[in-house]
């Protein structure tokens, strides 16, 4: 399906409505290129994008397989890029899609799959900027490449919201289940995101230090920047998994310290107990000659020194911190 066609001339829209006719294009004048958007293409539609534009088809292939990798590919004078998008969906989970873009030196064809966020924000911000505009489609490459690149922002933000109130609960007490198998889909979550989408930063920096087709040397200044994004972005990522790991970690020492305290709490109450049911027990046996038996002052001398070593025990055991 279209989405946009058009051709620009000196910074401005000179037709709105260029056809997809399959028809091969002669030389644009100078500073004139066409820009042409399509979504989710069938085997026609990218037969007759082929034709007109002249694209080696190999790239066209690869266009059409929504499951690439992030690359930069050189043909002749024309260069194929893939780039990955993203977007976090309820339950934390990212779905992914693609958009690959085809440049020449007077066109650029984008060929999008999967992503909801069309690119009439970066059409339209374009369009109002003719100073760029007028640089051609490396510059359009870039906003594009950059609209892509700050998709990730929202992603980065709802993770590390969700981390951090996981790491805040993890202090206070030792996760739940369902916490910890929360913990788990995010690492995997992160880990596959780590995998589509990092290869985006040999992307950027090839389009910004590599000598490509179409990409002039003054341009690479913006693909920088869209780099400098990418590397923030897995930075970020990069950080989340560090805090996951730690927030199993510091929950694992949490309970167990806490299960230490319980087991020296029990130590010390069964080390208290012990001498009432020692001392109890040595007199329970049944012997006929037991001296302490008939004395009077019996009872009351064993209860005392039950108590006395029981307390002091007890005061102990409070001096150490075991109760």
């Amino acid at each position: 399906m279209i989405i946009a066609s058009r051709r620009y001339a000196g910074g401005r829209v000179a037709l709105s409505d260029l056809p997809l006719d399959g028809k091969p294009r002669g030389d644009l004048p100078a500073g004139t290129f066409d820009w042409i958007g399509l979504y989710a293409p069938d085997a026609a539609e990218m037969a007759l994008l082929q034709a007109q534009f002249g694209l080696h088809p190999l790239a066209v292939e690869d266009a059409l397989n929504p499951m690439q990798m992030p690359k930069v590919d050189a043909y002749g004078q024309q260069l194929f890029i893939v780039a990955r998008t993203a977007a976090i969906e309820e339950g934390d989970k990212i779905a992914y899609g693609q958009t690959a873009l085809f440049l020449g030196r007077d066109f650029i064809a984008t060929v999008r799959f999967g992503s909801e966020r069309d690119h009439s924000l970066v059409r339209n911000r374009v369009e109002a900027a003719a100073e760029h505009l007028v640089e051609g489609p490396d510059y359009v490459a870039h906003a594009i490449l950059d609209f892509v690149v700050d998709g990730y922002h929202p992603i980065m933000e709802r993770l590390e919201e969700a981390v951090q109130t996981i790491e805040e609960r993890a202090i206070d007490a030792f996760p739940e289940p369902s916490t910890i198998r929360r913990i788990f889909r995010l690492r995997r979550q992160l880990r596959r995101f780590v995998r589509i989408v990092g290869p985006m930063e040999e992307v950027c920096e090839r389009l910004s230090t590599t000598d490509l087709p179409v990409i002039d040397v003054s341009a690479r200044v913006w693909y920088r920047d869209v780099l400098d994004h990418m590397h923030r972005t897995m930075r970020r990522i990069a950080g989340l998994n560090e805090t996951l790991a730690s927030v199993v970690e510091t929950a694992s020492l949490l309970e167990q310290h806490r299960q230490g305290m319980m087991t020296r709490q029990l130590a010390a109450w069964a080390a208290i107990l012990a001498v009432p049911t020692a001392i109890a027990g040595i007199y329970g046996m049944n012997f006929d000659y037991m001296p302490e038996l008939r004395q009077p002052w019996g009872y009351p001398a064993v209860m005392a020194v039950i108590a006395a070593i029981c307390g002091g025990l007890w005061l102990r055991f409070r001096q150490i911190d075991w109760l």
